[in-house]
């Protein structure tokens, strides 16, 4: 174990590997949770550089899971119908569970150009760390066993900058906490990211579910995900928010892992839920008040994902303030898992506010049956689509939307994709919405549905009604031909 110290420069030269000891009686921090190989508290001016590698040896073996984890039990429960096991990895029992970095209120922390692997916990732990800087290394964990095992996790962090580095993790790659674990929860805030690659058997970015005061002012730019369970997810369990987010120029492929992970193959994932009464009733704590969601921006953004995107509030507080804007989702199902989630390709619930610029949802082959349409939405208000496109496979005869329960939508200047039975199809509780300018003439139907007579139609093209063919007219009877009458000669007058 490693105490740093301010204002030092901890260099690393290339080919140089320095190895995590395996020896509990090595890591003297304040509790077991403190064990880590680079430590600090209270530090300034801080720094881990070079070009070497540092090895946290993680080790795993497989055996079956024992304890009820209620966050991923619904899918060990359909991978128990499919005839699967409980089998699932786990850390070896003689690791020491310590992190590579962990630095606790620390200001002005610049890590550069170092690969940190196999890490048995996670990677690097920041707490209420101010203007700190990640800039140009390599983290690397097993995709198939590294549990635990996350990249990044800022906690309470403020000025923070992570750029130019390429993390692939068992576990979450950037997770961006507000907890008390280490002393007062704080907000998480003026973040940048940017310049990255990511692959998680998890999420590729998690604003966490453990966010107990706030996690804001956020940006992620110019990033490619890969070989990711789950693209970028927004969570919150503890009653904190998350707010004001800008995800710009990235581009999301995801797919399936084992079912132990966290994360079904989707490309983005908004989930809002109290952690105690919904999760753990048994418990019977004090649960703090749903949090929200809210303000968050994607654009220009292109995903290929094995499930659907869900983008899910609570009941007592609605996701507000969304905006998509050129996104691209090609979505498609996995058949080996089995365990997809009922919805559509695209499910919002439970928001308000929210605005789809230039989206479309293609539903890619093999896609599952349990999706109802490429944008379903429901327990909704002020919805706003403009140029959305929805595509359904081959003989699909479910509808390019479905709402139901909502109340306010616009959908304009939007297009019925080839094969489109219904374009939009309004549920019980559907009020105020309105289709204007859309280009429907490639549906048989513009809206369907028991609230059909409250969508108002203005200025659609719409395919030509098709008439049917009138019966013959019955021949005319022939007309005789009159003889010419012969003219009477004018007599001449006479003179007086």
């Amino acid at each position: 174990m490693l105490h740093l110290r301010s204002n030092v420069r901890f260099f690393l030269e290339a080919g140089a590997t320095l190895l995590l000891s395996r020896e509990k009686s090595d890591f003297d921090g304040p509790t077991e949770a403190h064990a880590a190989l680079f430590y600090g508290e209270d530090l300034h001016h801080v720094s881990l550089e070079g070009f070497g590698v540092v090895d946290g040896r993680a080790e795993y073996e497989w055996k079956e899971q024992d304890f009820d984890d209620r966050y991923i039990g619904e899918n060990l429960e359909e991978h128990l119908a499919a005839g699967g096991t409980r089998l699932r990895a786990f850390p070896k029992k003689d690791l020491v569970m310590a992190r590579l970095v962990l630095l606790l209120r620390c200001t002005d922390v610049r890590v550069t150009g170092l690969s940190f692997l196999r890490s048995p916990s996670w990677t690097m732990n920041y707490y209420a760390c101010k203007r700190l800087t990640i800039d140009g290394i390599r983290i690397h964990t097993s995709l198939k066993e590294g549990v635990w095992a996350d990249g990044i996790d800022p906690d309470s962090c403020s000025e923070v900058l992570i750029a130019n580095s390429v993390i692939e993790t068992g576990d979450d790659a950037i997770v961006f906490y507000c907890t008390d674990a280490w002393g007062p929860a704080l907000p998480c805030e003026n973040i940048t990211v940017t310049n990255c690659k990511l692959s998680s058997a998890s999420s590729a970015i998690k604003f966490c579910d453990g966010n107990k005061v706030c996690v804001r002012n956020v940006v992620i730019d110019n990033c490619v995900i890969t070989d990711s369970n789950r693209g970028i997810a927004f969570m919150t369990f503890d009653g904190g928010y998350v707010s004001d987010v800008v995800i710009s120029n990235c581009t999301i492929d995801t797919r399936r892992f084992d079912w132990f992970w966290w994360g079904d193959g989707d490309p983005l994932y908004f989930m809002s839920r109290r952690r105690y009464s919904e999760l753990h009733p048994e418990l019977k704590r004090e649960d703090a008040p749903a949090g929200a969601i809210r303000n968050v921006l994607i654009r220009d953004v292109i995903a290929h994902g094995k499930s659907r995107c869900l983008l899910r509030g609570h009941p007592e507080q609605w996701l507000e303030g969304i905006r998509f804007d050129n996104v691209r989702l090609f979505l498609s199902s996995d058949a080996k898992a089995g365990y997809d989630k009922p919805g559509g390709a695209l499910t919002l619930k439970y928001a308000r506010d929210v605005s789809f610029k230039d989206v479309e949802v293609i539903m890619e082959e093999p896609t599952s049956k349990r999706w109802t349409a490429p944008l379903a939405v429901e327990d909704a208000a002020d919805l706003a689509l403009d140029g959305f496109r929805g595509t359904l496979p081959k003989g699909s005869v479910s509808p390019a939307i479905s709402l139901e329960r909502v109340e306010g939508a616009v959908v304009r200047d939007s297009r019925a994709m080839a094969g489109t039975a219904t374009f939009l199809a309004a549920g019980d509780g559907v009020k105020d919405v309105v289709l204007m300018y859309n280009d429907l003439r490639a549906a048989k139907k513009a809206a369907d549905g028991p609230s059909a007579k409250q969508v108002k139609e203005v200025g659609n093209l719409e395919r030509p009604a098709v008439r049917a063919k009138a019966a013959p007219r019955p021949a005319a009877a022939p007309t005789r031909k009159r003889a010419p009458t012969p003219r009477r000669s004018r007599r001449p007058r006479r003179s007086p």
